[in-house]
């Protein structure tokens, strides 16, 4: 049994994932998702994680199993089921780590993705495709802001994720409206009036209807 986790952050106001190069076997030089056999005593949950914070350097964050790929033709190498999982981490919290297993980590932007090893292409489309649906009725996004930030600032990371603008006057309406934030004490100084800083109330994960 092994895991693969599909690892989502913003790069420079774009949705991006993480990719790790190949080193062995069949598909060597190819890019792929990052993961690997569960061991001995671990769940797949706990494979996944450690498989996240050995890549990234982040021990907690929003980790969620998406899809079991058992065919037996995605590793001509070996016959390999995999667990596949979605991750979403703030680029900040990032180091990243390829490990002695992987030639190179990169981070790629989601929609100039390359020819993917094993079955990852399909695991690429469902990722997003959960992570698209997902945020629009959960609180997941909180996992890919920082601690404080603008009302502005977080509608950006939706209009990224969905690939669409939304209403300024809606989206702070019917954001506040749902008590998900706690208005800070400060603002934030830019090129533009300052803008007052919020913070989630909590970060564990919620059904909410956002949008």
């Amino acid at each position: 049994m092994a895991v693969d986790v599909v690892i989502f952050t913003l790069v420079k106001d774009r949705l991006s994932w993480l990719l790790v190069e190949v080193k062995d076997g069949p598909f060597i030089g190819k890019w792929a998702f990052p993961g690997g056999l569960v061991r001995g005593p671990e769940s797949v949950d706990e494979a996944a994680a450690r498989e996240l914070s050995e890549r990234t350097g982040v021990n907690a964050g929003y980790l969620e199993q998406l899809y079991t790929f058992g065919k037996p033709e995605r590793d001509p190498g070996t016959r390999a089921v995999s667990v596949s999982y979605m991750a979403l981490v703030p680029l900040a919290q990032i180091r990243l780590n390829p490990g002695p297993k992987y030639s190179a980590a990169k981070w790629q932007k989601v929609n100039r993705l390359p020819v993917l090893a094993y079955d990852h292409t399909q695991v690429a489309r469902l990722a997003l495709q959960r992570l698209r649906a997902k945020v629009q009725y959960t609180n997941i996004v909180c996992h890919l802001l920082p601690r404080e930030f603008t009302l502005g600032e977080m509608q950006r990371v939706y209009e990224i994720i969905l690939r669409r603008s939304l209403d300024r006057r809606n989206f702070r309406k019917k954001i506040l409206a749902l008590g998900l934030l706690t208005p800070l004490r400060r603002q934030k100084i830019g090129p533009h009036r300052p803008a007052t800083l919020y913070a989630f109330r909590q970060r564990r994960p919620m059904v909410i209807e956002v949008l």
